[in-house]
């Protein structure tokens, strides 16, 4: 092993230990990519940094993120998800698990209407919980199922992680907005799945809402609200992803689509004021701000890493594996979801997904299937204990009587059934492929 080799090493233990000591993650990227490479060539390893800069900040692909940022926080701060609850929830109320299943379609309409983990767990925790309490429900399913419908977001387009997977991997954001759709509805389906068997087998834990509740609306008026409720989301969702995935717009166009399409759903709904629209921008602001200065950071770290021939390190251990590529993926899958517990997603993107990629490419292996597999795996980081956030965005508005220990029981069987519809994807990758390939992507 090389002087520079060990550097690269130290440089990985380096960012591990100041992540663990609380020092922001790019700070962390930014200080231990900027000393190690230097110790190992001094500052001539980063002429090429102000370039790699300038590239992040001005590509136009990345510039769909705060468009679709804005896109969700509208959706959110205007309150559509609480009639798009409210009206699911009597709609299928009626089941055993029905406002659990309310509750994943909801995350399926929010998710793809919104992408931010965030806002679809805080808004579903903050109108969902209480009420699942009263009605009966068992707080860990009632935790868990809030949890893992707002990560249905970061697999369905138009989520951020896919936006940032498709400039990692080269691919077009189109065409991982396509692969992705049935894999993130399959999932959405196992959980739905999940919930009725529950019903059937623990019925205590998911009881059906009073049919006394049920009765104070009728047929017609539940039909009318749900038309008013949920069309409008529906629609907006269909423009968006059906003028990228059908190659009308690109996706930085459709964003700024789906923005406007956010604005008009809201002015409709009487929903839209001043202070909304504040709230609406400084989060779009802040999140943006976040994703964008990370990826700023990332770059001196990973300039350092491949300089210090950090990728050699990397494909020597994968080397070492039997079992030929499908070791190579599995060992490779296991090791993203070892690092979910730990780390973000954007630092698993950007930090661990390069080192492996080149392994990869070079084997001839799809990236949009392999794209999907890591897009689907990284959204199990968001329900990892300790440090999934669902479950800290979920505690900090939980009522009382809700414990740490809930939620993480809670997200037990839904992380299970994240695995599963990861080994489904893995071993049918037909789900993830067959779309791109008809539209021609």
């Amino acid at each position: 092993m090389s002087p520079q080799e060990v550097l690269a090493l130290l440089m990985l233990a380096g960012f591990m230990g100041m992540i663990l000591i609380g020092i922001p993650v790019g700070i962390s990227l930014a200080t231990s990519g900027l000393l190690f490479g230097f110790l190992g060539f001094g500052s001539t390893l980063f002429d090429l940094l102000p370039s790699r800069i300038y590239g992040v900040v001005t590509n136009y692909t990345l510039l769909a993120i705060p468009l679709f940022v804005f896109m969700g926080v509208m959706l959110e701060k205007s309150k559509i998800a609480d009639a798009l609850l409210e009206t699911l929830g009597h709609a299928m109320g009626g089941l055993r698990g029905g406002m659990g299943i309310a509750i994943v379609l909801v995350g399926v309409l929010m998710g793809a209407a919104t992408g931010i983990v965030g806002a679809t767990v805080v808004t579903v925790g903050l109108l969902t919980l209480p009420v699942l309490m009263r009605r009966g429900y068992s707080r860990s399913v009632a935790c868990g199922t809030i949890c893992a419908s707002g990560t249905l977001g970061q697999i369905l387009p138009p989520s951020l992680v896919l936006i940032l997977l498709s400039d990692i991997l080269g691919e077009s954001v189109g065409s991982l907005f396509a692969a992705a759709l049935f894999p993130g509805l399959m999932l959405a389906a196992v959980y739905v799945i999940y919930l009725l068997v529950l019903g059937m087998v623990r019925p205590e834990t998911v009881p059906p809402i009073p049919q006394s509740e049920r009765d104070s609306l009728s047929g017609s008026d539940l039909l009318f609200r749900l038309v008013k409720s949920v069309a409008p989301t529906i629609l907006l969702v269909f423009a968006v992803l059906g003028s990228i995935i059908g190659g009308v717009a690109a996706p930085t166009e459709a964003a700024s689509m789906g923005a406007a399409g956010s604005i008009v759903i809201a002015l409709v709904s009487r929903r839209l004021d001043r202070p909304i629209m504040a709230a609406t921008l400084k989060g779009t602001v802040s999140i943006s701000a976040m994703v964008f200065f990370i990826l700023i950071c990332a770059q001196p770290f990973a300039l350092a890493f491949r300089g210090l021939g950090g990728e050699h390190l990397v494909e020597a251990l994968f080397a070492l594996l039997p079992g030929g590529l499908n070791a190579e993926l599995l060992f490779m899958m296991l090791l993203l979801f070892i690092l979910g517990f730990f780390l973000e997603w954007i630092e698993i993107s950007y930090i661990a997904l390069p080192m492996f990629l080149p392994i990869f490419q070079a084997a001839g292996v799809d990236m949009v299937w392999f794209g999907i597999l890591v897009a689907m795996n990284l959204q199990a980081s968001f329900l990892t204990p300790p440090f999934g956030w669902a479950l800290f965005f979920l505690k900090g508005v939980s009522p009382p009587g809700i414990t740490t220990r809930d939620i993480y029981i809670g997200v037990l069987p839904f992380i299970a059934l994240q695995l599963i519809g990861l080994g489904l994807l893995f071993i049918f990758p037909q789900m993830a492929t067959w779309l791109p390939a008809a539209l021609g992507w």
